[in-house]
């Protein structure tokens, strides 16, 4: 029944073709990685046997590094199992039927099925080649019984800001004494995963341990699925900062601090001010890659990348964040070009911070930074136009008093967006690229920076012309955030 009305819900919907082509682009790129991951699960074994490496170990010694992943990957993307069921509540449906429903929704989801992809042609080859059938269907099954433990230890720490910061701090104090050879968590994981091997009963434990969270999931989602709490919103003092200071900017002052107090004060809004701080840090893996030392595209998506956290996170959902009285905004006297204007500033403050507290990268590697000022000054003067425009055709709406993903929903997407993205990142490699041909890598940074600064010389044009796409679109925005369910 319920799959029959999601299905209902899904044709019916005012953005069916919008969806059906995003599922279908979706569809062919997790193709495409599952395609990638099946043929490194073949190579695996025999990659590991050429370096004269027994294969189980060589995985083995990784697995606690893949686990800690999978947990924060899956924080990051995976949707909990969501259904519209304020309307189920008040008919003669039993909970529980409900409940159990959502929870095995979940395990059909792409994060418990794409390990298989490598597990299973592994197992394959391990067997092949010696290893017992009794033995690795034990590792096989107790792999397989972690990565559903996975899916429902993030299902209780679903929006858990603490869990999150935990988890990703964790996996970056093992690589780091890893790397810097302190401490090998590797020999630990070896030793322990394998063991799953060797002693076949081992793997019960870990059944066990999965219908323990499947139970205790059950007990949590259960008690929470009641009228009263799915109606009502909880509420909470919020500080008393007026931004005063603001006031003296007029109607985009206003802007500001209510944008400011959104940040401050949702779940939502604060997720993605911690995914921009972790943006940061990000051109610190590259670096310590030695295959990554002389890419230019990696070198200017580190520039782009580094200081864009806060545009990508923040402003590609731009006015999404305002969609729950959008439509009264905009039956008053006001203007997009005052509003869009303050959202830029916004940008531009955050953008030009990062540039700031990211300097150390200069004590690094000096060419890594100066990357990062000109892929700054690129982002406020080029891409920050870009992420607006985009914005347009965003036409989710963000609830602020649930804490959903960070990056969105998979409706927070359509096919204009998706295709404004690519300039976001390519269009400023092609800048400093031929630049670059014309005079090497000073020039290239120099290139890349004045086309930021010609894009402020232009900006009232270029406001001209967002504004006028967003009047476009005004209706369409107006009604799909009407849309629930």
């Amino acid at each position: 029944m319920f799959l029959r009305l999601e299905w209902k819900s899904f044709t019916r919907s005012a953005s069916f073709t919008t969806n059906l082509a995003l599922k279908i682009i979706l569809g062919i790129i997790a193709a495409f990685y599952s395609l990638m991951i099946l043929l490194l699960g073949i190579a695996a074994y025999y990659a590991f046997a050429e370096e004269k490496i027994q294969p189980l170990q060589g995985v083995n010694q990784f697995l606690i590094y893949w686990w800690l992943f999978d947990l924060v990957f899956r924080y990051f993307l995976q949707k909990a199992p969501v259904m519209w069921v304020k309307p189920f509540l008040a008919l003669p449906i039993s909970k529980r039927k409900i409940t159990h429903y959502l929870l095995r929704k979940s395990a059909f989801s792409f994060f418990n099925i794409y390990p298989a992809f490598f597990f299973l042609p592994f197992s394959v080859a391990m067997v092949y080649n010696g290893y017992s059938i009794l033995n690795v269907l034990a590792w096989h099954v107790a792999i397989f019984a972690i990565i559903y433990c996975n899916n429902y230890i993030n299902l209780l720490a679903n929006n858990k800001e603490r869990f999150l910061i935990g988890a990703i701090g964790v996996l970056a104090v093992l690589v780091g004494l890893d790397y810097f050879h302190i401490f090998s968590i590797t020999l630990y994981s070896r030793t322990f995963f394998g063991a799953l091997y060797l002693y076949p009963w081992f793997a019960l434990a870990f059944i066990a341990l999965l219908v323990f969270l499947y139970r205790f999931n059950f007990n949590h989602y259960f008690k929470a699925l009641y009228l009263d709490d799915a109606v009502q919103v909880k509420t909470t003092v919020a500080g008393n900062n007026d931004y005063s200071w603001l006031n003296k900017y007029g109607l985009m002052g206003t802007f500001l601090k209510n944008d400011i107090r959104l940040i401050l004060r949702n779940k939502r809004s604060k997720n993605t001010l911690i995914i921009s701080i972790f943006f940061l840090f990000y051109g610190l893996l590259i670096m310590t890659n030695e295959m990554y030392e002389n890419s230019i595209f990696w070198l200017i998506f580190i520039g782009v990348f580094v200081p864009g956290g806060f545009l990508f996170t923040f402003g590609g959902f731009v006015p999404s964040w305002d969609s729950a009285y959008y439509p009264l905004m905009m039956s008053q006297n006001i203007r997009y070009k005052e509003y869009l204007t303050s959202k830029w500033w916004l940008i531009v403050v955050a953008t030009a911070f990062s540039m700031l507290v990211t300097v150390f990268y200069w004590f690094i590697e000096p060419r890594y930074y100066y990357a990062i000022l000109a892929g700054g000054i690129y982002n406020i003067g080029i891409n920050a136009y870009i992420v607006l425009l985009s914005g347009a055709y965003v036409k989710t709406p963000i609830d602020l008093t649930t804490g959903k993903k960070p990056f969105g929903d998979k409706s927070s997407f359509n096919v204009q967006s998706i295709l404004l993205t690519i300039p976001k990142i390519l269009l400023p490699i092609a800048v400093f690229y031929g630049f670059h041909q014309l005079g090497g890598e000073t020039v290239g940074f120099l290139g890349l920076a004045a086309f930021g600064l010609l894009g402020l010389v232009f900006r009232n044009y270029f406001f001209t012309l967002i504004e006028k796409v967003y009047k476009q679109e005004k209706y369409s925005t107006i009604q799909a955030y009407k849309q629930k369910g």
